[in-house]
């Protein structure tokens, strides 16, 4: 992924998948395009029990670079 979107929600009364989806819907109305990657802060997959997971259609990948509470969203190179 050369290009994404970066996205702060640190909303300690949302889950990781519900927050993974507010960020595609928002990066869907601001690009036009459904996205299918986000990387995250490896602790917040391992609050969530995974490696990586897919949150309908969105992989969600750990990346060490990303911030804790930051999703970087996308669409992944092909």
């Amino acid at each position: 992924m050369n290009f994404g979107l970066l996205w702060f929600d640190n909303d300690s009364r949302r889950g990781l998948k519900e927050k993974v989806l507010r960020a595609a819907d928002h990066y869907q109305q601001k690009y036009g395009q459904r996205p299918n990657l986000c990387f995250v802060h490896p602790s917040m997959l391992k609050e969530n029990g995974d490696d990586e997971f897919r949150a309908d259609g969105v992989q969600v990948r750990s990346g060490r670079a990303v911030l804790p509470h930051h999703f970087w969203i996308g669409v992944a190179d092909k």
